[in-house]
């Protein structure tokens, strides 16, 4: 337990300045996109001057004559005055729903954690071979400037957090009857997760992968211990009355999932974003990695004095590890569960895999 906590500690703090900053004031936001108002209009009275520009290069060059120019004019003008009026409108709107929700509307909930957008506009040039680069043509440059963030964010990220309890499923025994102690034999799990959607127009079906640092806990009943007698680990009973007897089994293993779920898209001038708030979500998967170490705690009286045992190695781990884990819940809120088929301990005769079931968190 002293370990959970002291893991919990620095993540409870991490997640409490994520939810700060994702609590940003709306009123410098608003500032800023009152900021892109007058930038808008900037913009599109350069972009004008520069199709002038070519639209007077072209006629002093005889590709075109007096009467088409002044008409190619007009049309850029009338076009570049409804880019203004557009692009001012969605402004508008975004000023709009942050005011009216205070800054915790839709548009708030995927774009909390990342700075306000500026984005760089191309004006096309009236051939598209013009504005080519590398072969790479005009319409596939649209990237947010001040941020880096790409318009259509296919990737996103996450920490995951899971705890819960566990126990072991022994051959010929039913949970039930199991030599372990349900409330006492937990598990803890924090790692890194990454979720990219598989199809590209369409979020309903993602591919989750990362990786996890395991920690699987089983506390035997009554008086019993883990000893290695002749290559085999087994439960036996310890010489002195034990207050504590734990066994812990340390991993790093790489998950992967498909997930299947609705989502929110948000589409704006900038970006496009697709958010997991409240969602349904349903998970399936495994996991595989390896074995980092197995220990176990003793604590006995003997002779009238508290001691206290701390016994790493030797008990037959298996070195890899893998698994089948399944979720299921709404958002960042979801109930899990795991099962290694790799057997706990690898030489004994009655074989035994961690289960586990419980909460888990994605931050």
């Amino acid at each position: 337990m002293n370990t959970l906590v002291r893991f919990l500690i620095p993540v409870v703090m991490v997640c409490c300045a994520v939810q700060l900053s994702a609590q940003e004031d709306y009123q410098a936001k608003i500032q800023e996109l009152e900021a892109q108002r007058e930038l808008v209009v900037k913009q599109e009275k350069e972009a004008l001057k520069d199709e002038i520009t070519r639209i007077d290069g072209r006629l002093e060059a005889g590709e075109i004559g007096q009467e088409e120019a002044q008409g190619l004019k007009e049309a850029a003008a009338e076009k570049h005055a409804l880019n203004i009026n557009n692009r001012q409108a969605i402004l508008d709107n975004e000023i709009a729903l942050l005011e009216r929700n205070k800054g915790d509307g839709p548009g708030a909930e995927d774009g909390a954690s990342e700075k306000s957008e500026r984005t760089i506009v191309l004006e096309y040039p009236d051939h598209e071979e013009d504005c080519e680069f590398f072969g790479i043509g005009c319409d596939h440059w649209h990237w947010d400037w001040e941020g880096h963030h790409p318009y259509d964010k296919r990737t996103y990220s996450d920490l995951v957090i899971a705890f819960g309890l566990s126990n072991a499923d022994i051959e010929g025994t039913s949970l039930e009857d199991t030599p372990y102690k349900v409330a006492g034999s937990r598990f803890f799990e924090i790692g890194w997760n990454w979720r990219t959607r598989v199809f590209e127009n369409s979020n309903w079906l993602r591919f989750h992968y990362g990786f996890l640092f395991q920690f699987n806990g089983l506390k035997p009943k009554g008086n019993q211990y883990f000893a290695n007698t002749d290559g085999q680990t087994t439960l036996q009973e310890f010489e002195y009355p034990l207050r504590k007897s734990k066994y812990r089994m340390d991993n790093l293993v790489v998950p992967v999932h498909f997930e299947v779920g609705p989502s929110h898209k948000r589409v704006s001038e900038n970006r496009i974003r697709y958010s997991l708030k409240n969602q349904f979500r349903f998970g399936f998967g495994g996991y595989a990695g390896i074995n980092l170490g197995a220990r176990q705690k003793l604590k006995y009286t003997k002779d009238g004095e508290r001691v206290k045992d701390k016994l790493k190695g030797g008990y037959d781990a298996s070195d890899f590890i893998y698994g089948l884990s399944t979720y299921i819940g709404a958002g960042g809120t979801l109930l899990y569960f795991k099962y290694d088929l790799n057997p706990i301990f690898q030489n004994t005769e009655v074989k035994q895999r961690f289960i586990a079931l419980g909460l888990r968190l994605d931050i």
